[in-house]
């Protein structure tokens, strides 16, 4: 027997950006080098070695977000506890929406997305350089 989808993706994206902030690219770009926040990159190694970067950002592999979130795990990142704001992108805005509902569901406080992704963040100029290896 075949599998039924109860809820896709859209659903899942409509209700996620019905709920969180998501900035224009270009505001994105205007916060850019804040003290005060931190662009959370979610896209895979391949993805950020084929694309670039945006200067700064903290990778974190969509994957192991609510581990690296949650200070009970483990797998606990101390950026995720510092009193800033979390700007988080992907490619094309998709996994960035549902990180952003997923971390604001967990407690993750101020949390918002770029709408376009890095995708849209290359092409309106935003800085972007080749990753450190």
């Amino acid at each position: 027997m075949p599998q039924t989808i109860t809820r896709g993706y859209k659903a899942m994206l409509d209700e996620a950006n019905a709920r969180i902030e998501t900035l224009p690219v270009a505001d994105a770009i205007a916060l850019h080098g804040r003290d005060d926040l931190v662009f959370v990159d979610l896209r895979d190694p391949r993805e950020r070695e084929r694309e670039g970067v945006v200067p700064g950002a903290f990778h974190c592999p969509r994957g192991m977000l609510e581990f690296w979130i949650d200070p009970e795990s483990p797998y606990h990142k101390p950026v995720f506890s510092e009193d800033k704001r979390f700007v988080f992108f992907c490619a094309a805005g998709w996994r960035s929406a549902l990180s952003a509902a997923t971390a604001q569901d967990m407690g993750l406080r101020p949390v918002s997305h770029v709408e376009g992704g890095f995708t849209a963040w290359k092409q309106a100029g935003g800085p972007v350089e080749k990753p450190d290896h």
